[in-house]
């Protein structure tokens, strides 16, 4: 309902409650700086021109822009909980988020998504939810619990609810899997996330077909650009392990650039306080060589229109009052932030405060027994398939390798290029356990387990003995998820995620400087620097839907022919 007093402001017929003169404001729709003053009412921009305000705030010439948002987010990779998150992205001039809770939802189902929904309405962060498509991600593996058609029904009716997260699953939409089908056509008119790294042609067609709007997975300028010209919206993503941008800028145009959207999709807080968050993705484009209003637009008004989200993202009458206040146009570092009309963040000091959640039904979800467990790699050949890494990338191959088997076992050989990989069942102690073996990681003489593992995030763990393994493993039980860190016998560090494993209501300077530290060890083990972030490879190791190769807890996983495959090739005599 639109308010007397909204009018009133705007006509100039009353003192709006704040204005903010002499801006150089950026305007998203027709590329231009405007010279004004910008006033706001109940929260909204309700003027742009000359104004007279109850409170009058002197910007002498700064530069005024939309507050950005980030197109496609699991707020999860932060290891924070919502209102925690929103401390460390809202100085960075973030206002909103589209995010897909689907790592908390793999572990707690719509649960796990209401709890998402409760911790960010504590904070000045708009935080768009769009419903976890692929929970399970798919039938290869054990999730903690699953999302099916009257769910998502369920979860369409909360606050804030958007449409469907990214369907991971290609395969089945392209096939016309009639339980995603029915996901799919629940939507209607909601938006839909789309996840189809390499799709081209006549199955991109079918995939687009079904009704998805953007993707996220490009890693070429010609997908890239293929997939502008079919309709979809496609973000370019810089996370903390896949970065693209850079890669992709090359590939904008004045064609195709309304289409083009900026996100982060998995972030730790150590990059975001070094680098930025969606502002980092905007400033590499303005060093690039991209207008900076171009810029801006990725990452305001285009994901705005992409999400259907009509009074976000601009700088107009009847928008949020979301405004990012800077001094220059070629690096973008905000000075204020505004929040629906109200200073949130001034030179970094956050303004508002949040509260500890009740969280005794998002806690104690690592449910495996201990004393069952048993890491011996049973093997009949000594030529296997082992997960090679990708450098820069979360994408494997697969590699045929010889190994040493004793009796019957793999035997691990002192400073070979070749770790053991665990994945264990945690959600309903079913005592599922896949083994695997991984080359490039690069850990010598410890292990790493952590109960972050996308994206059913069952205990994942990688390292070069069985005694230093099983005591990551047990650590992990104690405390009941997080990630353990073993060297030489004994445990280094840990950092606990109480919130179902994957998250921690602990501020961010205590993530950040546990991580930085427990990266420190990691490298000092042999983790080189070809490996971006030594806990999101491992996290993607398990993830059965981004090629070539990976690991769930029912076995060794192609993904190529979309099947679970043995380890072993068969005699070494294949090879000559």
């Amino acid at each position: 309902m639109i308010k007397t007093n909204v009018l009133k402001a705007a006509g100039g017929r009353k003192k709006a409650e704040l204005v903010l003169k002499n801006c150089n404001i950026i305007n998203v729709f027709t590329t231009e700086i405007e010279q004004g003053d910008i006033a706001i009412e109940n929260g909204l921009i309700v003027g742009i021109g000359k104004y007279k305000g109850m409170n009058v705030i002197d910007l002498k010439g700064a530069y005024v822009s939309p507050g950005f948002i980030d197109g496609h987010v699991h707020i999860e990779s932060s290891m924070m909980v919502p209102h925690e998150f929103a401390k460390l992205v809202l100085p960075c001039g973030t206002t909103s988020v589209i995010a897909d809770p689907h790592e908390i939802a793999n572990v707690l189902g719509v649960n796990g998504v209401k709890y998402m929904i409760e911790s960010a309405k504590q904070v000045p962060l708009d935080v768009y939810m769009m419903i976890p498509s692929c929970v399970p991600a798919t039938q290869f593996e054990t999730s903690g619990s699953t999302i099916d058609v009257k769910d998502i029904s369920r979860i369409l009716k909360y606050e804030n609810v958007l449409g469907l997260g990214e369907v991971m699953s290609y395969p089945e939409v392209i096939m016309g899997n009639h339980a995603m089908l029915n996901k799919l056509k629940v939507m209607k008119n909601r938006i839909i996330d789309g996840h189809a790294p390499g799709l081209s042609g006549k199955l991109l067609n079918a995939y687009i077909s079904a009704g998805i709007k953007t993707d996220h997975e490009s890693s070429s300028i010609e997908e890239m650009i293929e997939k502008t010209r079919r309709g979809l919206f496609v973000h370019l993503r810089e996370g903390s392990q896949t970065r693209n941008v850079l890669d992709l800028l090359p590939g904008v145009t004045e064609n195709n650039r309304n289409r083009i959207l900026f996100c982060t999709d998995d972030k730790h807080p150590e990059d975001i306080c070094n680098e930025g968050h969606i502002n980092y993705n905007v400033n590499l484009a303005i060093n690039y060589g991209i207008s900076p209003i171009w810029a801006i637009q990725m990452a305001t008004i285009n994901i705005a229109t992409a999400y259907q989200l009509p009074n976000v993202g601009a700088i107009a009458p009847g928008y949020k009052a979301d405004l990012i206040i800077f001094n220059s146009l070629d690096y973008i570092q905000p000075k204020q932030v505004y929040k629906d009309g109200k200073l949130v963040v001034d030179n970094g000091t956050i303004l508002f405060k949040t509260k500890p959640m009740n969280q005794l039904d998002v806690c104690n979800t690592v449910k495996f027994n201990p004393e069952a467990i048993l890491l011996n790699l049973k093997l009949k050949s000594n030529l296997v398939n082992v997960i090679g890494l990708v450098s820069n990338n979360v994408t494997t191959t697969k590699e045929m390798m010889k190994v040493t088997v004793e009796n019957g076992l793999y035997i691990n050989t002192p400073y070979s290029k070749i770790l053991k990989l665990a994945v264990i069942e945690r959600h309903h102690n079913t005592g599922n356990i896949g083994l695997g073996l991984v080359k490039g990681y690069g850990l010598q003489n410890g292990a790493v387990a952590m109960t972050i593992a996308h994206d059913s995030h069952n205990l994942i763990c990688i390292g070069d003995s069985d005694y230093d393994m099983m005591l990551a493993i047990n650590k992990i039980h104690e405390i009941q998820g997080g990630i353990v860190l073993v060297g030489g016998g004994k445990i280094i560090d840990a950092l606990t995620l109480e919130v179902a494993g994957i998250m921690t209501e602990q501020s961010s300077d205590y993530v950040r400087n546990k991580l930085r530290n427990m990266e420190k060890v990691v490298r000092s083990m042999g983790v080189g620097n070809e490996i971006v972030d030594p806990f999101l490879q491992l996290a993607f190791l398990s993830l059965p839907v981004i090629p070539e190769l990976k690991l769930t807890d029912k076995g060794l996983f192609d993904v190529d022919k979309f099947s679970l495959v043995p380890i072993e090739t068969g005699d070494i005599d294949e090879l000559r």
